[in-house]
């Protein structure tokens, strides 16, 4: 064999051995969540009812009505106050959220399980899952762009990012990217709606149906299937390690990397 075809086979090799592990991981971890026994508890444990189930169809209708609704012709350039706004409503959704859990006497502490594993565990957790998980994010994102002839657009915050000449919009982006967007998505779409599917619908179904709008809810259909796999990396994840915090982790990183990918391109291939 030449020298020049020595390396594409290596690399495909490797690929090839990292999406295996990826398979192996996530598969043994939801034959663990399958076989496991409920956890014995001291206090009865709350369900959501059909007041969240309610909250939840609105938030799914709210979701999908611009991925429904609004021409993804009609497109505008995102500005400064546009991030600005849709993280300070976003937020407001998130506590509005929290707000009326507490009012249905729900432990928000105990339903996420923020103080089920302590922090070192949770980032290391965290950065093995998001590693483990790259290799079938890149898969679905090569299948996707097979089946897609043309170059496909960029999401429009992708490409705000990558055409950005000011400091001050970046470090916007990454603040918003990094630290609002993985806390806000992973509260409403793994602990809320994921839950609220569970309870009347089982895991399996939830698992698929909060990563179907959790994709969905980009509004970016080149991006679909590779969203859609990684919400359910996040909702394995949630609910192996039974810590919102887990894929929290995750999700920062993700983004964290995919805005290093986007800053200094001459390091990551295409």
């Amino acid at each position: 064999m030449r020298a020049d075809g020595v390396l594409p086979a290596l690399s495909t090799i490797v690929s090839a051995f990292f999406l295996i592990l990826a398979v192996y991981i996530y598969g043994s971890f939801v034959q663990q969540i399958r076989t496991r026994p409920p956890e014995p508890s001291v206090t009865p444990v709350r369900r959501f009812g059909w007041p969240e189930a309610f909250l939840a169809c609105l938030l799914a209708f709210i979701f999908l009505a611009p991925a429904l609704l609004i021409p993804r012709s009609q497109t505008h350039q995102i500005q400064n106050r546009d991030l600005i706004t849709n993280a300070l409503v976003t937020l407001g959704m998130l506590l509005a959220i929290a707000g009326f859990l507490r009012l249905r006497r729900f432990d928000l502490g105990a339903l996420g399980g923020f103080s089920k594993i302590g922090f070192s565990r949770t980032v290391v957790t965290g950065i093995v899952l998001m590693f483990a998980a790259y290799p079938l994010i890149l898969l679905a994102d090569f299948l996707t762009q097979r089946l897609i002839s043309n170059s496909p657009r960029k999401q429009e915050i992708v490409e705000l990012f990558s055409t950005s000449g000011t400091l001050e919009q970046r470090v916007l982006i990454i603040t918003v990217a990094v630290s609002v967007a993985p806390m806000v998505e992973e509260f409403i779409f793994r602990l809320f709606i994921y839950g609220v599917l569970k309870r009347y619908f089982g895991r399996g179904v939830g698992i698929i149906v909060s990563s179907l709008l959790f994709a969905a809810v980009h509004v970016h259909l080149p991006s679909f299937a590779p969203l859609f796999v990684l919400g359910t990396c996040f909702a394995i994840a949630y609910e192996w390690s039974g810590s919102l915090l887990v894929p929290m982790t995750m999700h920062a990183l993700f983004n964290a990397l995919t805005l290093t990918a986007l800053a200094f391109p001459e390091l990551f291939p295409s």
